[in-house]
């Protein structure tokens, strides 16, 4: 996981730069997510864990809606970039450094929600550590609460492997901002490299480094039926508005 807490470490404090707007984003994203709570039969009452919270995306936005949060991220860097920006917000949300696959070493309360979005489960590059993951955020669920995730469409990709993605562009008020990924592959696997490029007052280029396991859907629900969930459903972007495929499993 050295890698990954390396990433987002060096990331945290351009992370907002891929969105055009992120506390739009924050906005949209909570508003998705509540629909699926509320398809699931859960209100703002329902406590929250964001256990793969980054720069705090989707804690802020579920927050500012008035749900109770709990927050946590393996980067030291992004937590403390999420609570200065829900202070900043008035939001009260716990923070805490946790590694999503030994939750119950932090946590001894269990939740109704568990939510790891952005593609956060594929971090594990073997079926041994996803399955650890799963094992451990479905061991933080309440009988009866769910877990929310969204992944990669990986069914497609690993059809033709492509070696980037569409670049993303952004004007800005002194010019404009492009974020684009290339993808090494090594089987299932593939090396990440981020590249954001703010053409303004003057070029500025920065790169970041990650790996990824393509992970298919039905390793993901087989996993998640053997670890005590009973309902697994996945919906997509046409339905939700969500730019990934997202599994909602009910414990």
């Amino acid at each position: 996981m050295q890698i990954t807490q390396r990433f987002y470490d060096t990331m945290a404090g351009q992370y907002d730069k891929l969105f055009a707007d992120w506390h739009a984003a924050t906005r949209e994203q909570a508003l998705i997510l509540e629909r699926l709570f509320g398809a699931a039969g859960f209100d703002r009452t329902a406590r929250v864990l964001d256990c793969a919270c980054g720069i705090g995306t989707q804690a802020i936005g579920l927050a500012a809606l008035g749900y109770p949060v709990t927050a946590s991220d393996i980067s030291d860097a992004e937590l403390a970039e999420a609570r200065t920006r829900a202070e900043k917000d008035g939001l009260a949300i716990r923070f805490a450094h946790a590694d999503f696959c030994a939750l119950s070493e932090v946590f001894s309360e269990r939740f109704d929600i568990v939510i790891a979005m952005d593609n956060a489960l594929p971090h594990m590059m073997t079926r041994d550590a996803l399955e650890a993951a799963v094992g451990s955020i479905a061991g933080q669920l309440r009988p009866g609460g769910i877990i929310v995730a969204s992944i990669r469409d990986y069914d497609s990709l690993l059809l033709s492997k492509p070696p980037y993605s569409p670049p993303y562009i952004h004007r800005t008020d002194r010019g404009q901002r492009v974020s684009f990924q290339t993808w090494t592959w090594e089987g299932e696997c593939y090396r990440l490299t981020q590249y954001i490029i703010e053409d303004e007052n003057e070029l500025r280029v920065s790169r970041f480094d990650c790996e990824y396991r393509a992970v298919r859907r039905e390793e993901l629900t087989e996993l998640l039926l053997a670890q005590g969930c009973r309902e697994v459903c996945w919906k997509f972007p046409e339905e939700t508005g969500f730019y990934q495929p997202i599994v909602v499993a009910r414990r």
